[in-house]
């Protein structure tokens, strides 16, 4: 009798739950846990797609993709895209963050401005600047020619095509993460500004000692959304060098594409997209396992 209270009152406790638990947790098996785990399979062997795979061959697309240089070479750019992205692009966003939070006239103009190229689709904005470098007709083009010189093809130039991405991309998405700021910084009590203010504290004062601090926990944030995209870069390359010239600006997302689904090397793709994952669930650990403890969300 007592037992079955117990259980009735249970089930009565988490109907709620368990109704909207158990249909997400099993899109979530169908459509995340279980692409993993054949990711993970099909990466033992060779296999084009057509059929099941029957040529097992252990761990040689990861070893074969660890010695293949254009592979390492997509893993450094990779490195430098999420560089310029934590040390270029969040500190510019963070710059104009302290600056548009404060009300003035246009402020929000400003902010639409700013925050324009993260609405564009990626294609869209990818081939706004394939047309921007250009170099016979393009806005680089233009320039080179009004002072009478032979505009450079930057996006063919193995010197100057990756960085010709890094701009994209600081351009891209600085707006995203300067509006997360601004979110961030107007929730910080007017009270505590006015403070410091009659305390004596001019405004660099405040946004260093009282500004930042309380918006740590936001940038924290930017920083980790900000490794996850750059580790997942593919949108804005392919367009623009489609992981050229001579194979110098591919992410690994890209390689992926190319090397593997582009080339119906399906099990070597798969290698490459466990690879992938490994470093992506690595970054969320240590974001979970380090900022959010000290955040106090255990």
């Amino acid at each position: 009798m007592i037992k079955n209270f117990f259980s009735s009152a249970l089930i009565e406790k988490y109907s709620t739950v368990i109704i909207f638990l158990v249909p997400a947790l099993t899109l979530f098996t169908i459509f995340v846990v279980s692409p993993i785990f054949e990711a993970a399979y099909f990466s033992f062997f060779r296999w084009n797609g057509m059929g099941s795979p029957e040529k097992y061959v252990g761990f040689k697309n990861y070893t074969f993709l660890f010695k293949n240089g254009i592979f390492l070479k997509a893993l450094q750019n990779n490195f430098w895209i999420i560089f310029v992205s934590l040390f270029i692009q969040l500190p510019f966003a963070l710059f104009l963050a302290l600056f548009l939070a404060n009300s003035f006239r246009g402020a929000a103009i400003f902010r639409s401005l700013f925050f324009l190229p993260y609405i564009l689709a990626e294609i869209v904005a990818s081939l706004i600047w394939v047309y921007i470098y250009k170099g016979d007709y393009g806005l680089v083009g233009a320039i080179w020619g009004f002072f009478g010189a032979d505009a450079p093809w930057i996006t063919a130039d193995k010197e100057w095509a990756l960085t010709a991405i890094l701009i994209v991309v600081v351009w891209k998405y600085f707006g995203i993460h300067m509006m997360i700021m601004i979110s961030g910084l107007q929730g910080i009590s007017k009270e505590v500004l006015e403070a410091a203010k009659i305390d004596g504290a001019g405004p660099v004062t405040t946004a260093l000692k009282i500004k930042i601090p309380i918006l740590w926990s936001t940038i924290t944030l930017s920083i980790f959304l900000s490794t996850l995209g750059s580790l997942q870069l593919f949108d804005l390359i392919m367009p623009l060098t489609m992981g050229g010239p001579s194979n110098s600006t591919h992410s690994m997302v890209t390689f992926l594409y190319d090397f593997g689904v582009g080339r119906m090397r399906l099990g070597f793709g798969s290698a490459i997209s466990v690879v992938i994952f490994i470093i992506c669930f690595v970054v969320a650990l240590i974001y979970q396992t380090t900022i959010l403890r000290d955040k106090g969300y255990n």
